[in-house]
């Protein structure tokens, strides 16, 4: 597929875009290639799709089921008992509406850790998105789940190798407290071997330090340094109970991070996202929404707005991080931190690129692009979306939408009617 588009606002001047394949292959000034589509960008801005970097994607199918509670609550009582019915169908509904949610506001990939592995990847598939996806790995200090989980993870790998360049398998251990060390030691030696990410919630909360300075003397960044877990493979969530020495260890093995402010906020974590101390450590941080029944959003715009004004708020400093920042994470720092060759548009670049229209109320007037990005769009002001050089939406028009509607709440009315 070819598209060629004409006259948006690139890095505020107007310019053309040529796209071949799945590449952007030229972009100049009265660009006269042939183009299968061929798409009039003036009165638009051309910006990278964003970059969604921790997400559960089918847990849209629990949007508002249980809010207004504490974390270890909230999973023991009433999510984990839930997910425990999900099939493979539900698993695939509940992350085509995400895909479809991210679609129509601008993410362009996503980083996914849920059940049911299939299910994600061939919604990914057929939304047309870009996704890393790991399925849980949770053995519960259990040999016996281990030893299932292991061999899950050794056939998952090999037949994930048939959804094509979009789909990306990682390791998703879930976190140090529902994950044996033997099984983290061999998800790393795994990982490293067949050269995947590791996708894990990590320092997420108080009690997560407390329980693990109780049992292993060491705090959480500590413990996995012990087990010689940390690595540049290594994307971990939230990190926001971290002290100096674990952010001293995560830079010296290039770890990657990505903050989650608002599903942070909602379910009181207790500390704030320490991203001076990290950002000045050069930590490469990108961002991400977590997932809808804890956000409950998948706007990415909405999220950069909230990490900009969380960090304002909480150190009183109104240039801890400025828009151009809060942008950065969203696009370029999630694509670094996946090892996608994306997050900024350029030649040769993955063509995953979005069209904001101009014209909506909420980005005028035009005295800032990247302030009105940040500070007062949210996804309703993307008009065309497109990954991989193919469009998923223009003019707001995403094809099967009602569709999968029909089919998510179908799912979604048996799990919890």
């Amino acid at each position: 597929m070819s598209i060629l588009i004409k006259n948006a606002l690139l890095d505020n001047k107007k310019k053309d875009i040529y796209i071949e394949g799945s590449r952007v292959s030229e972009i100049g000034s009265n660009i006269s290639a042939e183009a299968e589509y061929r798409i009039d960008g003036s009165g638009m801005a051309a910006i990278p799709g964003l970059i969604n970097g921790h997400a559960h994607a089918a847990m849209s199918l629990l949007r508002g089921y249980a809010d207004d509670m504490a974390l270890d609550e909230w999973l023991r009582n009433r999510i984990w008992p839930l997910e425990a019915k999900l099939t493979e169908k539900d698993v695939y509904w509940g992350s085509r509406l995400s895909c479809l949610e991210m679609i129509k506001t601008g993410t362009t990939c996503f980083n996914d850790m849920y059940w049911h592995f299939h299910g994600t990847a061939r919604a990914a598939l057929d939304s047309g998105l870009r996704a890393v996806i790991s399925s849980v790995f949770l053995d519960t200090f259990d040999e016996k789940k281990a030893k299932e989980q292991i061999r899950e993870s050794i056939s998952l790998l090999k037949e994930s190798k048939g959804y094509g360049s979009r789909i990306t398998f990682a390791m998703g251990p879930h976190a140090i407290y529902t994950v044996s060390a033997n099984s983290l030691q061999w998800i790393k030696e795994f990982a490293d071997k067949n050269r995947l990410l590791i996708h894990l919630h990590l320092s997420e909360t108080e009690k997560e330090v407390e329980d693990c300075m109780k049992m292993h003397k060491k705090r959480p960044v500590e413990y996995l340094d012990d087990l010689g877990f940390l690595g540049k493979n290594l994307v971990a969530g939230h990190a926001v109970w971290l002290n100096q020495k674990e952010t001293f260890l995560l830079k010296k093995n290039n770890v990657k991070l990505i903050h989650n402010p608002s599903s942070n906020m909602k379910l009181c974590t207790g500390r704030v996202f320490p991203y001076s101390g990290l950002k000045k450590a050069g930590l490469t941080i990108g961002l991400g929404t977590d997932s809808s029944a804890s956000n409950n959003s998948l706007d990415m715009f909405e999220e950069m707005k909230t990490a900009a004004l969380l960090q304002k708020f909480s150190t009183d400093n109104p240039v801890i991080m400025p828009a151009k920042e809060a942008l950065s994470m969203a696009t370029l720092g999630s694509a670094m931190a996946l090892g996608i060759d994306a997050g900024e548009i350029a030649e040769n670049k993955l063509a995953d690129i979005l069209l904001i229209d101009l014209k909506n109320i909420q980005m005028l007037p035009r005295h800032n692009l990247i302030s009105n990005l940040v500070y007062s769009a949210n996804g309703s002001c993307v008009d065309t979306t497109i990954c991989d050089g193919k469009l998923l939406m223009q003019g707001r028009k995403v094809d099967d939408e009602e569709k999968v509607i029909e089919g998510f709440m179908e799912h979604a009315e048996k799990l919890t009617g």
